[in-house]
């Protein structure tokens, strides 16, 4: 956690005028009136008091449509007036009727015409007939080209409401009654929180065993790892759910336990082969989809019960999919055998949901979430008009109306539009999708109904930050070297080997855990040796590799990094750059080798989310102020009520003020980095340290070799008590140690440290009670963990303004899948290793990631993997 503390502030100049805008510039927020559905707004009242504050002057249309009350918007200081002409920027959400387009004036709305959509071409005409500069939300990217400003996660929450409802409806007509019947259409709650109970309550009735057993397992694909699927999941989390690999699908749906049901997320490497050999290159993918086919009909699915099309993307990934459904009539019958689209929910076909305008079945959150992406980056958007004219990038689309080119042998995906301008990303159907739905589907239902998810949406999913971005060229095999196979080997080795160009040799003493990473992932040869013994081994395996990942405790990696810079060979790690490795940067250096440090979540991730924020200030002129300081690391306990619901309390780690010159903020008064734990942590551990339980120092009477001793028996040894003292006394005397404590007596008796139970070995008495605390703090059955990164940086901006900018990560594990702390470890880790296999990053010697061309791609690719971090400013004057 990093609370680099700043009364912070910042004039909208920052963001919004650098060139064109100054003070007290008007802007305006129209009202939406083209969907009677269309409840949104671009910005909620807190960007409006945020612009206020800065001097900026916000215009507001009335609408008794918009969820968020106008009285909201006044509150905030914005002003209700149907006059918006004064406006030099007018921001939407959806396109404006073309009657109400006021000439030359700036506008900002999802338009839907950079692939020249026939329906929007006359309000495109518009635009440009009377000098309108258009600004596109669907345009505005980062530096890896995926977009920052979308709806995306409430159309996956939406969209997955939506379906269960449309399920229950399904089921019904098909002579079953299920739980899903008491689950409501995503508009009917006043917000997601409510949604979420009513799944759960359909969720307990599952687990009760109150679904059909002539239905069997439900079975759910979710084909996209972005925002849209990552939405779309976390509704389905609210469900008795287990996660699956694709491959395991069939077997789940015969034999699963009807209490709850079965997920997996899809990926192309999943399911795409090229049609001579049956192998999947992503790099000749993108380039020639046409020489490859889908096995998702024979490898992954069962029996097609529905689909929802979040993407709705009419002709696209769902080819047969003309035209959208609504909100108003939300499903409709594909009948595959006889290409055949009806509106109802009965008769044989698949249940069909497609609707385009999902988020505003959730106004208000959308609303609010938008606005949060859309504030920042109001200068850097992307125009795709201006003066009465295509500007330059974008004068592709006459070319698109004049040809008309749209391919009908590949459907296409809802993309970003690259390389040959025409076609976007080729989507997972590759050939016919009717072809495959007609094997799908048959009258009769058996066991085993599953409901597919199409979560792909415009330029978010894996087509811009999976395999694509990722792939490397296929000319050799890239060899890399894991030592280690505890829980963040599994997400390292899932991530790398989603490229098939790399091999993994995993080295481990823990034959079991080798075994079971060899059976769960292709392309993984595994060795049962420890490294740390056999140093001649080592050595040889790190010749024969182009990268070594070390996941081996922190103290061994000096000698990896000996060895790799013996043989010249790349090393990345997750743990910290501890002095005895920066002792090796000048051989490093000379090596011509590159060494990653401090790529995991703590150090790692809070790094990354600092520096982005500093760096952000930085851009603008800002400076980074202070917080008050600790004193003793467990004296100096602060309650942490930031997270509403989560009992917290934090410590200071060490010194951090060196922190001070890497993160390049000497201006900070004062800098800490802290610990976050529930309520009561520090009280507990103190009374360990007060009993000398935390001493790391050597300690003989716990070696394999001497006898036998309990945990009485130790602490009478501890206290000078005989082992013969009575329970009674010994617990008084441990109370008189704890100063008399009476919650750190009760932590040592909960543990059992007074009782019979015998010691584990150990090195030392802390390596013992760690041990011993893993026996009694197991996680229990449908348990998880949970990973919450705080980080508030203060920053003051030149014109004196004040910010205090926090951000937060809250990453939960899933049960009998990856934990929160394999998952925010692990893949940091495995992104890192591929930008260096890759050649992304190059930079020779010590490498920890505080610059943007290293923290900013990861921080980009495992946002795709489900990693994702809340930012919110506060501003005064």
């Amino acid at each position: 956690m990093l609370q680099a503390f700043k009364r912070t502030g910042c004039r909208l100049e920052s963001h919004l005028s650098r060139r064109r805008w100054y003070h007290k510039s008007v802007l305006a927020i129209r009202r939406e009136d083209v969907n009677a559905w269309e409840r949104r707004a671009p910005l909620a009242p807190r960007h409006v008091k945020q612009l206020t504050h800065l001097g900026y002057k916000v215009l507001v249309q009335p609408s008794n449509r918009r969820a968020i009350h106008e009285k909201d918007y006044v509150k905030a200081g914005g002003i209700i007036q149907e006059d918006i002409s004064a406006a030099c920027l007018i921001v939407g959400v959806k396109r404006p009727p073309e009657n109400k387009l006021i000439p030359n004036k700036n506008y900002a709305f999802f338009s839907h015409t950079i692939k020249a959509q026939e329906a929007n071409m006359s309000l495109l005409d518009e635009i440009l007939s009377k000098g309108i500069r258009l600004i596109d939300y669907e345009k505005m990217v980062d530096h890896r080209g995926v977009r920052v400003v979308a709806f995306g996660k409430w159309a996956g929450v939406a969209g997955m409401i939506n379906i269960l409802h449309g399920m229950g409806l399904r089921f019904l007509a098909l002579g079953h009654h299920t739980p899903f019947m008491h689950i409501g259409m995503a508009h009917n709650y006043r917000n997601s929180s409510q949604a979420v109970q009513a799944v759960r309550d359909a969720g307990y009735e599952i687990s009760l065993g109150l679904m059909p057993k002539s239905i069997g397992p439900i079975t759910f694909v979710f084909t996209g790892t972005g925002n849209v699927s990552k939405g779309a999941q976390e509704m389905f989390n609210a469900l008795p759910c287990e996660f699956v690999e694709p491959h395991e699908l069939k077997e789940v749906s015969r034999t699963g336990d009807l209490r709850k049901v079965y997920g997996t997320v899809l990926s192309r490497h999943h399911h795409l082969v090229r049609k001579t050999d049956g192998v999947y290159d992503p790099v000749e993918y993108d380039k020639h989809p046409e020489l490859y086919t889908s096995r998702f009909n024979t490898d992954v699915s069962m029996i097609l019960v529905a689909i929802c099309d979040i993407s709705a993307d009419t002709g696209g990934s769902i080819e047969f999919m003309t035209e959208c459904t609504t909100i108003d009539s939300p499903f409709c019958m594909y009948d595959a055998d006889q290409h055949i689209i009806h509106d109802s929910v009965e008769g044989s076909g698949i249940l069909m949901c497609s609707i385009d305008n999902l988020p505003a079945q959730l106004p208000i959150e959308s609303t609010e979430c938008f606005g949060d992406m859309l504030f920042p980056y109001i200068e850097e958007m992307a125009v795709i008009t201006s003066n009465g004219s295509l500007t330059d990038k974008y004068k592709y689309i006459q070319k698109l109306r004049e040809s008309r080119f749209f391919s009908s042998s590949i459907a296409v995906r809802t993309g970003y539009l690259a390389g040959n301008p025409f076609i976007s990303k080729a989507s997972i159907e590759c050939g016919s999708v009717q072809d495959t739905l007609r094997e799908l589907v048959t009258e009769e239902q058996p066991c085993g109904a599953l409901l597919c998810l199409s979560c792909y949406c415009v330029a978010e999913e894996e087509a811009k930050q999976g395999e694509y971005a990722q792939s490397l060229a296929m000319d050799k095999k890239k060899k890399v070297l894991l030592l280690g196979s505890g829980y963040v080997s599994g997400p390292v080795i899932e991530y790398l080997t989603r490229d098939p160009s790399v091999e993994i040799t995993a080295a481990s003493v823990m034959k079991k855990q080798l075994e079971q990473l060899t059976k769960k992932h292709k392309n993984v040869v595994p060795v049962v040796v420890d490294v740390t013994e056999d140093e001649e081994k080592l050595s040889l395996m790190v010749k024969k590799h182009d990268l070594v990942i070390s996941l081996l405790p922190y103290s061994f990696h000096p000698l990896v990094a000996k060895k790799c810079i013996d043989s010249k060979v790349n090393l990345v790690t997750a743990s910290y750059l501890t002095p005895a490795m920066k002792e090796l940067q000048e051989s490093v250096e000379a090596a011509g080798i590159t060494v990653i440090s401090e790529v995991g979540l703590d150090p790692g991730l809070d790094h990354m989310l600092a520096m982005e924020c500093i760096d952000k200030a930085k851009k603008v002129g800002a400076t980074i102020i202070n917080i008050p300081a600790g004193g003793a690391l467990l004296d100096s306990v602060t309650v942490m009520d930031f997270f509403p619901g989560l009992n917290l309390e934090g410590f200071p780690n060490r010194d951090s003020t060196k922190y001070a010159e890497p993160y390049g903020i000497q201006s900070a008064h004062t800098l800490l980095r802290g610990t976050l734990r529930y309520r009561g942590f520090t009280k507990a551990v103190g009374g360990f340290v007060k009993l000398g339980l935390i001493n790391p120092e050597p300690c003989p009477i716990l070696s394999a070799t001497a006898p036998s001793i309990n945990w009485k028996e130790l602490m009478c040894r501890h206290l000078g008590l005989k082992q013969s003292a009575k329970p009674d006394d010994l617990r008084d005397a441990v109370y008189n140690k704890l100063d008399k404590d009476e919650g750190q007596l009760e932590a040592v008796e909960w543990l059992g440290l007074l009782g019979d139970e015998p010691v584990p070995v150990a090195d030392s008495i802390v390596g013992a009670l760690a041990k011993h605390m893993e026996t009694k703090l197991p996680f229990g059955p449908g348990e998880r963990d949970m990973i919450v990164m705080r980080n508030e940086i203060g920053i003051r901006h030149p014109s004196g303004h004040l910010e205090d900018k926090s951000i937060s990560l809250v990453v939960y594990g899933d049960d009998k899948g990856y934990s929160a702390m394999a998952k925010t470890v692990g893949y940091p880790t495995a992104v890192a290793a591929k930008m260096v296999l890759d050649g992304e990053i190059n930079t020779k010697g010590m490498v920890i990631p505080l610059t943007k061309n290293i923290y900013g791609p990861i921080l980009d690719r495992v946002r795709a993997e489900g990693i994702v971090y809340n930012v919110q400013s506060v501003i005064k004057q």
